[in-house]
């Protein structure tokens, strides 16, 4: 149902002409589950059926042995009448039970499955409070070191960064590049810890990561990631997930530096119009801009840009872009390129290449040589003059 009626999975299902296989699918679904749930109520239920077969026949079977004719003392009405309610209190603790000894049956395969669940390994796990650090975010310089770090996907055969050592500067912006799958939102995802280096370490002013609260680095380091999400709320809601206490002026003013406001503004609604399932009712870049405003609201010491400017187009990115000079002055920013301004305009570029940091300086520089970097920008098909020009830089 996630799939085929959601908001996504309709537009699917109509721009490929498969509504009638999806729904022939999602009956085929039903039909089964139809058929799980009916055996997962019977199953276990035969010994309730036979000893509620057996307390029906009990008492018939007495009441005809009792009218017999036989020699001798027969059954006195009071016994027959104690038996049979002897016989209606012993049945309902019985049939309780059996009930139980089903629901137990059930209950022992559920908690099976929870505890594989919960016995799994931890990827991302939360320092002991023993060993933690801690970072006021107040005082945070925002210094990025990698140090020797390599990573590798679980299940994969080969590893997606290698001994990568690399000094972000306080305040300074970093741009990473390179072709699809050299690493660099593997890159991104280590710097913000959604995922632990497999060799190495990660520092922020120092720290290892590793060893600070996740609540204090959520506070120094923002993310902005290209697949936005947002909640079936109102933007107003959405926006304040990031900052519960944040007032409307400071609301207003993130969304103006995303360059999101005057849109807002022009709604009927405003910053209370809802934004949908996934935010469906805004288009990708709006999607984009209300996600930066969000985490511009936290007012964050390091930003990750990955490919946050991705879905806009090249008038909007300029003023993203300037909104984000702006406010990132005497911040770290670390942005994965997608037009080669962001590239230019950057203090350092670090080109990614399979996995591997193969050169490192400004824009300028990495021209001179000729190296991997100028190969990007040549297959790109654009110049240093090509300001705002679209690059392969992160395809």
């Amino acid at each position: 149902m996630e799939e085929s009626l959601s908001v996504g999975g309709a537009r699917l299902s109509k721009t490929l002409g498969a509504g009638e296989r999806l729904a022939r699918r999602f009956s085929d679904h039903s039909a089964g589950l139809l058929e799980l749930e009916v055996a997962a109520q019977i199953a276990g239920r035969w010994r309730t059926a036979t000893m509620g077969i057996v307390f029906a026949v009990v008492p018939a079977a007495l009441y005809l042995v009792a009218g017999l004719p036989v020699t001798g003392a027969g059954i006195s009405i009071g016994t027959l009448v104690a038996f049979t309610a002897l016989q209606a209190g012993i049945f309902r603790p019985v049939m309780g039970l059996l009930s139980v000894g089903v629901q137990v049956t059930a209950s022992m395969a559920l908690f099976s499955r929870i505890f594989e669940y919960l016995d799994l390994p931890v990827e991302v796990a939360e320092p002991d409070p023993a060993a933690a650090r801690h970072l006021d975010p107040a005082t945070a310089r925002g210094e990025l070191r990698l140090e020797g770090v390599g990573y590798r996907h679980p299940g994969a055969d080969r590893d997606a960064l290698t001994d990568v050592d690399l000094v972000v500067p306080a305040g300074s912006t970093v741009a990473l590049v390179g072709s699809t799958g050299s690493g660099k939102s593997t890159l991104a995802s280590l710097l913000t810890r959604l995922d632990d280096p497999t060799r190495g370490r990660v520092l922020l002013d120092g720290t290892d990561l590793r060893q600070l609260p996740s609540a204090e680095r959520a506070a120094v380091v923002g993310v902005v990631s290209q697949e936005t999400y947002l909640l079936h709320d109102t933007i107003r809601e959405n926006l304040r997930l990031a900052r519960p206490d944040a007032t409307d002026e400071q609301l207003e003013q993130a969304a103006r530096d995303a360059q999101i406001h005057d849109h807002v503004r022009s709604l009927p609604d405003g910053y209370d119009t809802v934004v949908g399932a996934r935010g469906h009712r805004f288009s990708g870049g709006e999607q984009q801009r209300l996600a930066l405003a969000r985490t511009l609201l936290r007012d964050p010491q390091v930003l990750v840009l990955d490919e946050a400017t991705s879905a806009l187009d090249t008038r909007t990115e300029a003023a993203v872009q300037a909104a984000l000079g702006r406010v990132g002055r005497g911040r770290t920013v670390v942005t994965i390129a997608h037009r080669l301004s962001t590239v230019r305009d950057a203090d350092l570029v670090v080109v990614l290449d399979e996995g591997a940091v193969v050169e490192q300086g400004t824009h300028d520089d990495l021209l001179r040589r000729g190296g991997r970097y100028a190969a990007l920008v040549a297959a790109g098909g654009v110049g240093p003059a090509a300001e705002g020009a679209p690059v392969a830089l992160a395809a």
